[in-house]
């Protein structure tokens, strides 16, 4: 299917919603006005799930979320325009520690993916940091 098409699929499915909306269809249907249960286990192999739900519960974080959490860390703070040339080496040495065990963990894309979001960071900052400062003249 053609990528073009997708917004008109798009507005026919919202055009369709908001009509089944305003004839009722919607109403009364169990769990109605309830938050959605998102904490789903699924997708959760039976015999594991109870492991799972107890980690979960204690706060475990498996280690690719807590890398994938100082990668965006380091990311934001590599945009920042106030950081010295040594805490930008250093963020960007940690970085690529992170990214060069993300792809050793056979993750490439997603190492790759935040290469480029860490140069597009530092682009931006760059960018901010050669503009000439403005007065305003009154």
């Amino acid at each position: 299917m053609a990528s073009h098409l997708l917004p008109a699929y798009e507005t026919l499915i919202e055009q369709r919603i908001r009509e089944a909306t305003e004839r009722g269809e919607f109403d009364g249907l169990p769990g109605q006005g309830q938050p959605m249960a998102l904490d789903d286990d699924l997708l959760i192999p039976e015999e594991v799930r109870v492991a799972h739900r107890i980690l979960k519960n204690s706060g475990y974080v498996p280690p690719e979320a807590q890398q994938l959490s100082e990668i965006n860390q380091l990311i934001a703070l590599a945009g920042r325009a106030e950081l010295s040339a040594a805490e930008t080496e250093a963020t960007s040495r940690r970085l690529r520690v992170l990214l060069v065990q993300m792809e050793l963990a056979g993750r490439p894309l997603a190492a790759a993916q935040a290469w480029h979001e860490y140069q597009e960071a530092l682009g931006r900052r760059l960018q901010v940091g050669s503009r000439p400062a403005t007065r305003d003249r009154a």
